[in-house]
């Protein structure tokens, strides 16, 4: 069944998930004329109190906000200079090794969330603490299964209450990397663990001052500072966000493989929220920072407190294309790729993008949203190699920092970027 042989205009629509790609996909098919759209979030509240940031390049942000889904007034931080620091010694900032350019603005993931919700209309049916068990296809469309318990077809004995049921033209999955919509259109697609996780926090500003390292100024670091803290086996990226308040917050993503003693199962998608992290962990964590990094960027991780640290394991994954039958992929539903890239959120709001593009040209250009599909697709498959490419020598198998200066780490990075992808491909038109 081809995608674009549903009525666009006046049509049922649901998204299921809320988050920045839900609020966003759900924009375009309103703003392609959607009848009824329908949003379908898991989660029963506080979407706008995730306080971990996002980077988006300059570029990328001028072609998004040339497309209306960024502007000026979402809170942004400018960031224009990356500074690569090895430890040395008890030097606080460690020896820095290279400089190299950084033209991204970063946002805080609650604000940009909340001013994305709020330009959905008011007729918007948005559904918190709403899980979607199941997606099915029909002919003309397709069926939701919400709640928890069984569909009306279960066995006998299934237990618990059977599943509501909605039906719409056309679903948008919008889910993250368990997406329900993503296993209905392609069950044999599944995220592979890279073998390494992220760790994650956010330090309000009014914290940095009890770090206060002698031989430093007030700010050690520029705001318009990145900073790479590289070690054997991982690195960690630092800089500043908007806290929606019209302060800052030290955002931190610290790379490296997990202990063995961590009692971890990571076959299948998972994460670690705050609170949850185990002794093992913790105890990683620790000796990395105390050990690994120089002081000041140690010091200022270890301001986080451990309920406020959590860990996202890194996986791998792209659906060969962002559309079956009347299916539709976007953000991380369709495609996982490794941080490092820098293009997470920026291609979830291009799909959205590429998304309303092609529900308003579908009644008038036949296999529009399948060129949707496609070409996303290939967006999707360049970012996970991208991926790839940057975790080898960022974790997996890191050079001696300390031997490369700027010459070296240039060529690093400019082997390991060969596409030129990094912050994400261009929006094709």
């Amino acid at each position: 069944m081809r995608t674009d042989s549903i009525p666009v205009v006046g049509a049922d629509i649901a998204v299921v998930g809320g988050s920045i790609a839900g609020c966003a996909t759900a924009l375009a098919a309103h703003r392609a004329g959607a009848g009824r759209i329908t949003v379908f979030e898991r989660a029963g509240a506080h979407l706008a109190d995730r306080g971990v940031g996002l980077a988006v390049h300059n570029s990328r942000y001028a072609e998004l906000t040339a497309a209306g889904y960024m502007d000026a007034a979402m809170p942004w931080v400018q960031l224009t200079t990356r500074r690569w620091y090895v430890r040395e010694g008890a030097a606080p900032l460690g020896r820095q090794i290279a400089a190299l350019p950084f033209p991204f603005r970063s946002y805080c993931w609650g604000p940009l969330w909340q001013e994305l919700r709020g330009r959905l209309p008011a007729t918007t049916d948005f559904r918190t603490g709403t899980p979607v068990r199941e997606v099915r296809a029909t002919a003309n469309g397709a069926a939701l299964h919400l709640g928890d318990g069984p569909s009306s077809g279960a066995a006998d004995g299934a237990g618990g209450a059977p599943s509501t049921i909605d039906r719409f033209d056309l679903v948008i999955g919008a889910d993250g990397y368990r997406s329900v919509v993503r296993e209905a259109a392609f069950p044999e697609v599944r995220p592979r663990y890279a073998g390494y996780l992220a760790w994650r926090g956010a330090v309000p500003a009014e914290r940095l001052a009890a770090l206060d390292p002698p031989g430093l100024p007030p700010e050690p670091w520029a705001e318009e500072d990145c900073i790479y803290a590289v070690f054997p086996g991982g690195h960690v990226i630092l800089y500043r966000i908007p806290d929606g308040r019209g302060g800052h917050r030290a955002n931190w993503v610290l790379y490296t493989t997990p202990p063995a003693d961590a009692g971890l199962r990571l076959d299948t998608p998972t994460s670690l929220p705050p609170g949850t992290l185990t002794d093992a962990l913790h105890s990683h964590l620790r000796h990395v920072t105390e050990a690994l990094l120089p002081p000041y960027w140690g010091g200022l991780i270890r301001l986080t407190p451990p309920q406020e640290v959590f860990i996202q394991p890194m996986y791998d994954f792209t659906a060969p294309r962002y559309t079956a039958g009347r299916l539709v992929l976007a953000g991380d539903a369709a495609t996982v790729a490794r941080p490092h890239t820098g293009g997470g959120a920026v291609k979830a709001l291009q799909d959205a993008a590429a998304l309303e593009a092609a529900l308003l040209a579908a009644p008038e250009r036949p296999g529009a949203l399948d060129a949707y599909g496609a070409e996303r697709g290939a967006t999707g498959r360049t970012m996970v190699e991208l991926g790839r490419r940057l975790g080898r020598p960022l974790v997996q198998e890191t050079p001696d920092w300390g031997a490369l200066d700027q010459t070296g780490v240039e060529s690093l990075w400019s082997a390991a970027d060969g596409s030129g992808a990094f912050g994400g491909r261009a929006l094709q038109s």
